[in-house]
C-alpha cells in the first residue's frame, strides 16, 4: 500500500547525511517536551528530535547481525480483506531468525524451515511485543542506543523499550492501552498509524476478549468496517498520520490505535510512559482479569488460549487473579498515602463526593468517559500557548466517513497542519487533562447500552455478551472506586 501525497516525511537513516551532522541544537528541550507530553490532548509526531540516537541504525539488517542466530517467534497473519478484526489469537506463531525472517520477505531465493509453509504472498509476518531486557539480555550496552531521556525521562533508554520488525501488512488490531502514554520511535520503513480520541469510545465497541491485561481491543476492523453490525462507527473521528523514519510519535492516554506496516520492512521502539492514573487503572485491570477469567473458564475449561491473548503468559487461576487484585488495592492506597498530594484526604474526599452522587449513575458514566478519575484528580493547568510548529505536528482529524463509505482514508498532511491547525488544536487540546463531564455524558450511558443490546436475530446471551456489559471500561471503573473507598476510610 502506497502512502498518501500528504503524509509527513522526514530523513531516512543514511539520507542527507551532511544536513544532519550539521544540526547541533534539538528542537525542544527534554523539560520542554515532557511538558508537552504530560499535557497534550491529541497524537503528534516530534520531528528532528532523534538524529543523533545510535539506534537511527538499527534496520533489520542491522539487528539481524547484532542477534546473529538468536530465535525471535513471529506471529504470521492474513493478507485479507476480511471485516472482522485478525485478533492475535487468530495468528499462527514461528520460531525463526531475522536472517531466515529477511531471506523469506527479501530474497525469497531460498526460504528456511520456519517460514516454508507461508507464502510470502498471501501472509505477512511479525515480530512484536520484543521487550529488549530479553531480547538483548546479553548486549546491555545496547541499550544506551535509545535516549528517552531526550524527552524529558531521565535514565529512560532501552531497558524501558520494546522492538517491532514487521514485513508489509503486518498490524496489531485497533486498541487502546489501559497503562500510560506512548513514545513510538520509527526507525526504518513507514507504518500508517488509524487514531481515535478517547471519547469516542462507545463508536469503537470495547470488547475485552481477547483478554490481555494492558488492552482494550475494538470489535472492529477499522480499515474495512462492517457498517451494518457496527453502525456507530460512523461517528468515530478517525485521525490518519503516516509515520517515517527519524520521527518520533506521541501517542496519549487512551487514544485508541490500529497500526500497519505499509513498507516491506518496517522496524519501530516505543516506550511506554507511566502516568500516575495507572495507580487506579491497575485495580481496573485486576477486576476485570478475575471476571474474565472466572467466566471464561468456567464455560471452557480446556482451551483457555481460545479467549486469552498469547501475550498472556501468566497464571490465570482465581486464587492467583485475587492475590492480584488486592496487591493493585494496597499499592494504590500506598501510593497515595505517601505521596506529596496528601492522598488520603484526597479519597475521603473524593469518597464523600462519590456517596453524594451515588444515585446518579449516568453522572459517573460521563465522568469515566472523558478519562478523569474521582480518587485521582490532578489540577487542571490553565491555557497556554500551542505548542505545534515545524518541528511538532499535530495529528488532525482526517475524514468523518468510514473508509468504506469515503471511498478512501485521508490522512493529516504534516506540512499544513503546524500552521492552519495550530490555533484551534492548540485551544481544543492542550494543557487540558480533564475535560467536563457533561459533554460525553450521553455518549457513555449510549456505549453501555449499545454494548448490551442483543441483535433482533439473537435470542441466547452468550457470556461475551455479558462480559461486554460487565468489564465495559466505564463499569471497571466505577467498581475500583468502590473498592478503594471500602478500603480507605
Amino acid at each position: 500500500m502506497a502512502a498518501s501525497p500528504g503524509a509527513i516525511t522526514d530523513v531516512v537513516p543514511g539520507a542527507g547525511a551532511g544536513e544532519e551532522e550539521g544540526r547541533h541544537v534539538k528542537p525542544f528541550t527534554p523539560e520542554k517536551a515532557k511538558e508537552i507530553i504530560m499535557s497534550l490532548q491529541q497524537p503528534a509526531v516530534f520531528r528532528n528530535m532523534v538524529f543523533d540516537w545510535p539506534a537511527q541504525r538499527w534496520t533489520a539488517r542491522h539487528l539481524s547481525e547484532v542477534l546473529h542466530g538468536k530465535q525471535i517467534r513471529f506471529r504470521m497473519g492474513m493478507k485479507s480483506t476480511d471485516t472482522v478484526p485478525q485478533f492475535e489469537t487468530r495468528c499462527s506463531y514461528i520460531e525463526a531468525t531475522l536472517e531466515e525472517f529477511l531471506t523469506w520477505n527479501c530474497d525469497q531465493s531460498s526460504v528456511s524451515e520456519p517460514f516454508k509453509d507461508y507464502d510470502h504472498s498471501k501472509f505477512w509476518a511479525y515480530a512484536d511485543y520484543k521487550y529488549f531486557v530479553s531480547l538483548f539480555e546479553d548486549k546491555t550496552d545496547i541499550f544506551q542506543d535509545v535516549k528517552w531521556s531526550d524527552f524529558g525521562f531521565p535514565g529512560r533508554n532501552g531497558q524501558e523499550s520494546t522492538l517491532w520488525i514487521g514485513s508489509m501488512g503486518a498490524h496489531t488490531p485497533c486498541h487502546l492501552d489501559t497503562y500510560g502514554c506512548n513514545l513510538v520511535f520509527q526507525v526504518q520503513g513507514r507504518k500508517r498509524w488509524h487514531l481515535f480520541p478517547p471519547e469516542d469510545t462507545p463508536f469503537l465497541y470495547p470488547t475485552r476478549i481477547p483478554y490481555e491485561e494492558s488492552s482494550v481491543f475494538s470489535k472492529i476492523n477499522v480499515v474495512n468496517p462492517d457498517l451494518k453490525r457496527f453502525p456507530q462507527f460512523r461517528k468515530a473521528r478517525r485521525h490518519v498520520i503516516t509515520l517515517s523514519p527519524g520521527q518520533v510519535l506521541f501517542v496519549p492516554r487512551h487514544w485508541w490505535h490500529y497500526v500497519e506496516s505499509i513498507d516491506p520492512v518496517t522496524v519501530s521502539i516505543n516506550s511506554w510512559v507511566e502516568l500516575e492514573e495507572d495507580h487506579q487503572a491497575r485495580v481496573e485491570e485486576a477486576i476485570t482479569r478475575v471476571l474474565v477469567c472466572a467466566l471464561k473458564t468456567a464455560e471452557n475449561p480446556h482451551n483457555p488460549r481460545a479467549w486469552l491473548n498469547p501475550t498472556e503468559v501468566e497464571e490465570t487461576s482465581h486464587e492467583v487473579n485475587c492475590r492480584y487484585l488486592n496487591g493493585a488495592v494496597s499499592a494504590f492506597l500506598a501510593h497515595y498515602r505517601t505521596s506529596k498530594v496528601e492522598g488520603t484526604q484526597a479519597l475521603r474526599t473524593n469518597g464523600e463526593n462519590m456517596i453524594k452522587e451515588g444515585s446518579n449513575v449516568h453522572s459517573h458514566l460521563g465522568a469515566q468517559q472523558t478519562g478523569s478519575h474521582n480518587l485521582t484528580l490532578g489540577i487542571v493547568k490553565r491555557e497556554t500557548a500551542s505548542p505545534f510548529g515545524p518541528d511538532l505536528v499535530p495529528v488532525t482529524p482526517s475524514s468523518q466517513e468510514p473508509a468504506s463509505e469515503s471511498g478512501g482514508i485521508f490522512e493529516s498532511d504534516g506540512e499544513d497542519s503546524a500552521g492552519k491547525n495550530e490555533k484551534h488544536f492548540g485551544k481544543l487540546h492542550y494543557a487540558k487533562r480533564q475535560r467536563m463531564m457533561s459533554e460525553h455524558e450521553d455518549a457513555a450511558v449510549e456505549q453501555i447500552t449499545a454494548d448490551c443490546n442483543l441483535a433482533p436475530s439473537q435470542t441466547l446471551i452468550s457470556t461475551d455478551d455479558l462480559l461486554d456489559c460487565l468489564v465495559n471500561p466505564q463499569v471497571t471503573r466505577i467498581v475500583a472506586q468502590l473498592l478503594i473507598q471500602g478500603r480507605s476510610w
